[in-house]
C-alpha cells in the first residue's frame, strides 16, 4: 500500500477530508500540527482512538482538511474518516471498530427554528388577557 487513501467523515455541520498514507505518524490538520489544533486531551484521545483499537499507532501519516461546526463536531468527523480509512486498509479492522460505534455516522443535527416561536421548540410566553 503506497497510494494515498482519501476518506470523508461528517458530524453535525463539520466535514473532514483525510489523506492517509504509510509513514511515521505525522498529523496535520488544516496545515497545523494536530496537538496545536486540538489542545485538549479528550479531543486528542478521540483522534487516536481508531489507531489505538487497531494497534496501528504511529504507522500512518495524515493530512486532514476540516471545516464547519465546532471543535467536538470536527474531532468526531475526523474520527469517522480515520475509521473508514482503516477499514479500507484491512477489512479485519472493521470487526474491531464496529462494536465501539466508530463506523456509525451520528445523524443528530440541530433542529431548525420555526416561525412564530422563540427557538426550535421554545415558544413566546402565552398571555390570556
Amino acid at each position: 500500500m503506497d497510494e494515498v487513501i482519501h476518506k470523508i467523515g461528517r458530524r453535525k455541520t463539520s466535514v473532514a477530508r483525510i489523506y492517509l498514507k504509510k509513514g511515521k505518524g505525522k498529523f496535520t490538520i488544516n496545515s497545523k500540527d494536530w496537538k496545536k489544533y486540538f489542545p485538549t486531551p479528550s479531543h486528542q484521545f478521540k483522534l487516536n482512538q481508531p489507531f489505538d483499537v487497531c494497534d496501528l499507532l504511529n504507522k500512518f501519516d495524515m493530512s486532514i482538511n476540516v471545516y464547519g461546526g465546532g471543535m467536538t463536531g470536527q474531532v468526531e468527523a475526523i474520527r469517522l474518516a480515520i475509521s473508514r480509512a482503516l477499514c479500507e486498509i484491512d477489512e479485519n479492522n472493521r470487526t474491531l471498530l464496529k462494536p465501539l460505534g466508530l463506523l456509525t455516522r451520528d445523524p443528530r443535527m440541530v433542529e431548525r427554528k420555526k416561525f412564530g416561536q422563540k427557538k426550535a421548540r421554545k415558544k413566546f410566553q402565552f398571555s390570556k388577557r
